[in-house]
């Protein structure tokens, strides 16, 4: 696949917060995940990068992912990973805990709570 080709493929503009390992010595880093496709990602940090280095990024559902640097321009760099992963997983709400309860998305981003009926509040 050319590099023309690969400009096709679906991308899913978003944003998330990823952790970014560079290398053991360098630790990990935080940074902005703007768009994500199957087959990479950009992200965006104050994360000093060169073109052709192997990354590890964790993904919100997806885990840590392998990947190396395709490209670089100021703040942003391109990452393709070395294995396609399923871009709509990491979209997808957090998941919630082996107990069972309520899934891990904040209160405010989850849809407004079902109306209340005033006999059935326990006064204290």
């Amino acid at each position: 696949m050319t590099d023309l080709d690969h400009r096709q493929l679906g991308r899913d503009s978003l944003f998330l917060m990823a952790d970014l390992r560079l290398g053991q010595a360098e630790g990990e880093h935080k940074v902005k995940v703007r768009n994500l496709s199957a087959g990479g990602m950009m992200a965006e940090g104050p994360v000093k990068v060169t073109r052709g280095a192997p990354v590890q990024v964790n993904l919100r559902n997806l885990g840590w992912v392998d990947g190396v640097v395709a490209w670089i321009q100021d703040n942003r760099f391109g990452i393709a990973f070395v294995e396609d992963v399923d871009p709509k997983s990491a979209r997808a709400p957090v998941n919630s805990s082996a107990s069972g309860g309520e899934s891990g998305t904040p209160r405010f981003v989850r849809p407004p709570l079902g109306k209340f009926e005033a006999g059935r509040l326990r006064k204290i």
